[in-house]
């Protein structure tokens, strides 16, 4: 007996055994036949035009670009976005870091000679005549102290506040560009950003006070009066590091500037003297600072002689040279009722402190 009869419709498609599994594998999806070379003409176009068969087709024109090469493009873009906003944009920082900084407190004591000015054209022998004689020239007068971790900060971390503090020292007080040419920005970038309005209304609005006298940031003279008679400053002084907190360490300074000076315009015959100038600086810094290299100086102690007492010593030091007397007189008067003033001082430069000529 024969198999059962195969159903009327056929065998279901899908369905074991049907016809249609053996010539699965040959079976064309459309692209493939979207996709070929040849195409047979119609049976209408064959009786018309008595063409031959089949035909070949145009090659397909790909319209657009290939999914691949937007992506390439789409990629390369955002890297070169990314390179840009990464170079130009500032340096991160913390919201602490752009908090205002404690205003810088200073004091400027002129310091009044007793008697004539001596001078020399000689400079060296000023030098080896005076207290300054051993001091060493430059930012060799500046050196680093040996220095070690505190609990909260490393040995590097101390070490970089030293160097900070010392660049600004140099920058201040060596620089002749700072001395007598005007310039400031050499010492602001070393600020932290907190007190940069403080330093920037200081030399706007020189004053007094307290807060704003240009000679409480750095060594400055007038240039229409004095130039340098020699560029190799002398210098002597300490410096040394210790943390006052766990986020905060200080650097605290005291050192010594000896300037020859000479008046401005008149020649290397003109006689020089010796102007001197004590700097006791108090550098604070947070980690911010210390990662850009900046510092915040809280409190500034300046002597400087010799100076007339008469003389406003805010925005600009305006020394007395070789032959020069102190003028008469006292510093300007001091307001007990105005609390936002600081009290007008003035010392005596002792006859020590002068070359002995």
């Amino acid at each position: 007996m024969g198999g059962p009869p195969d159903p009327p419709e056929g065998t279901p498609e899908g369905a074991p055994g049907g016809g249609e599994d053996e010539y699965r594998s040959v079976v064309f999806d459309e692209s493939f036949v979207r996709a070929a070379r040849l195409q047979e003409y119609s049976a209408q176009e064959r009786i018309t035009d008595h063409a031959p068969a089949v035909r070949r087709r145009p090659p397909r024109r790909r319209g657009g670009i290939s999914r691949q090469v937007l992506v390439l493009v789409l990629l390369i873009a955002v890297a070169l976005g990314t390179a840009l906003y990464l170079g130009i944009r500032p340096s991160y920082r913390t919201p602490a870091a752009d908090a205002p900084a404690e205003p810088l407190r200073m004091t400027v004591v002129p310091l009044a000679p007793q008697n004539e000015v001596p001078g020399t054209a000689d400079v060296e022998q000023l030098y080896a005549h005076s207290p300054a004689a051993q001091f060493r020239t430059g930012a060799e007068g500046v050196p680093l102290p040996l220095s070690r971790r505190t609990t909260h900060f490393s040995d590097t971390q101390v070490v970089t506040a030293l160097l900070t503090a010392k660049d600004y020292l140099v920058r201040s007080s060596l620089d002749p560009d700072v001395l007598t040419g005007g310039e400031t920005r050499p010492v602001r970038v070393l600020l932290d950003s907190g007190q940069l309005d403080q330093f920037d209304r200081s030399f706007d609005r020189p004053a007094g006070d307290g807060r704003h006298a240009p000679t409480g940031w750095l060594v400055r003279f007038d240039p229409a009066r004095v130039e340098l008679a020699d560029d190799q400053i002398r210098a002597h002084g300490t410096m040394q590091a210790a943390e006052s907190d766990s986020a905060t360490l200080d650097v605290t300074t005291d050192h010594t500037f000896v300037y020859a000076l000479r008046p401005a315009g008149a020649g290397q015959d003109a006689e020089a003297s010796l102007f001197t100038v004590r700097r006791e600086l108090h550098f604070r810094f947070d980690r911010d600072d210390l990662r850009l290299h900046q510092a915040e100086l809280v409190t500034a102690h300046i002597q400087a002689g010799p100076l007339s007492c008469a003389q406003d010593a805010a925005a600009r030091l305006r020394p007395l040279l070789a032959g020069q007397t102190a003028e008469k007189g006292g510093p300007a008067g001091t307001d007990p009722y105005a609390t936002d003033s600081a009290p007008a001082l003035c010392g005596t430069l002792a006859k020590d402190a002068q070359p002995t000529l």
